[in-house]
């Protein structure tokens, strides 16, 4: 196995990077990698001009419109756009629910969505997680119930991220209470707009509307959009979180986020001196780029195989990705020390030119920590990863 790039793939990474050079509007790049905050519209705007490139599906077979690219290319274009400071293309119509509508969705149902993930039409959220249903995800007890060619669904969701701006929700329900937890569960297409649905924000620490509480009250949706056939959504499920899980290492934003570390550690003193430059603290730096080195390997291994659908190394990943970006954030706050204490939401929103307590580096670190708490509950938390370790490559 030879992990290094080729000719090609150098040449490649040459045209993203002339690309984004071009093309990332300034503004943008400057939110994203002084951790402002992103509106609707930047996250929009950013999809539509790599749509009109091309270059949103990276994963996509090139006969639903994406680009074809090998595991390689998709990793060197994700690396080359963490790099830059793009906003995240949103994973939920993209990533999540695009690949189970292909695998697993009739014709009709790939014609009418496919396009409209493509050109952002359609605004998706994951409605997975409920009240006392997370981890345990398969006790989940939102029930849809089949009357004629509707069903109507009763329940609740919670942490649902975004779904305030969101035109589409694919849900997991329970069609059947008689069989066993796994085997009850159905995957619904359904339209936000729906009569019966409310959407309750949950404002987090930082005073960030990201999260909500989404309700169900008699809503019929149609028939026509269960995906696959009824109770057989839990292997939907399964299938959707290994594209999850993959995505969440982030590489290519840990890398740049590492570098940030280390300009914040620069500036920053203890007893006179650089704080990159104290024993301590650099070897807690050190030991953490070792990591992230490794890590950057094993996602290569990983992608070298190319099966095109993610199995239990997905897991591995989710874990390890997401204890290094929290050690970073653990790392940053450190570094900045009181600076990093005060919560500006007004200087994150961008209506301030400076942070109230004259770092402007430092300010947005106490949020970005605690945002960073989650990353490693969603996508299947990382107990619950170890578990399909230990089971499915360790064979336990």
């Amino acid at each position: 196995m030879d992990l290094n790039y080729t000719a090609e793939d150098l040449a490649f990474r040459d045209q993203v990077r002339t690309y984004l050079e071009a093309n990332l509007p300034q503004d943008l790049q400057q939110k994203v990698l002084n951790h402002k905050r992103l509106s609707r519209e930047d996250f929009v705007r950013w999809h539509k001009i790599l749509a009109k490139q091309g270059w949103v599906a990276t994963g996509w077979p090139a006969e639903y419109g994406g680009t074809g690219w090998t595991a390689t290319q998709r990793h060197i274009f994700e690396e080359e756009c963490a790099r830059a400071g793009t906003p995240a293309i949103l994973p939920f119509g993209v990533n999540m629910v695009a690949p189970v509508i292909m695998a697993f969705g009739n014709q009709a149902q790939k014609d009418y969505y496919l396009p409209r993930i493509l050109s952002c039409e359609d605004w998706w959220c994951q409605g997975y997680s409920e009240p006392g249903s997370g981890s345990d995800l398969a006790s989940l007890k939102t029930r849809a119930e089949r009357e004629g060619d509707h069903y109507i669904v009763n329940g609740q969701k919670t942490w649902t991220t975004l779904a305030q701006h969101a035109d589409m929700i694919f849900c997991l329900v329970r069609t059947d209470t008689g069989v066993r937890k796994q085997e009850g569960i159905s995957f619904l297409l359904i339209d936000m707009k729906t009569p019966g649905i409310t959407v309750r924000p949950i404002i987090m620490l930082d005073e960030e509307h990201e999260v909500n509480e989404v309700f169900f009250d008699n809503v019929k949706v149609p028939v026509e959009n269960l995906i696959g056939e009824e109770n057989k959504g839990w292997t939907y499920a399964k299938y959707l979180l290994g594209h999850e899980r993959t995505n969440i290492a982030a590489v290519g934003r840990a890398k740049r986020e590492l570098q940030f570390l280390k300009r914040i550690a620069a500036k920053h003193q203890k007893n006179g001196l650089p704080l990159i430059d104290d024993a301590v603290y650099a070897s807690k730096v050190a030991s953490l780029e070792v990591e992230l080195m490794a890590l950057e390997i094993t996602v290569l291994r990983v992608i070298s195989q190319d099966s095109g659908r993610p199995g239990p190394e997905a897991s591995l990943l989710k874990i390890k990705g997401t204890e290094i970006q929290q050690r970073l954030t653990e790392l940053m706050v450190e570094a900045v020390g009181p600076y990093g204490l005060p919560f500006d939401p007004a200087f994150l929103e961008g209506e301030t030119e400076h942070s109230i307590v004259g770092d402007d580096d430092a300010a947005p670190l106490a949020p970005y920590y605690f945002n960073f708490r989650k990353t490693s509950i969603y996508g299947g938390s990382n107990e619950i990863q170890k578990n399909i370790i230990t089971q499915m490559i360790l064979g336990l």
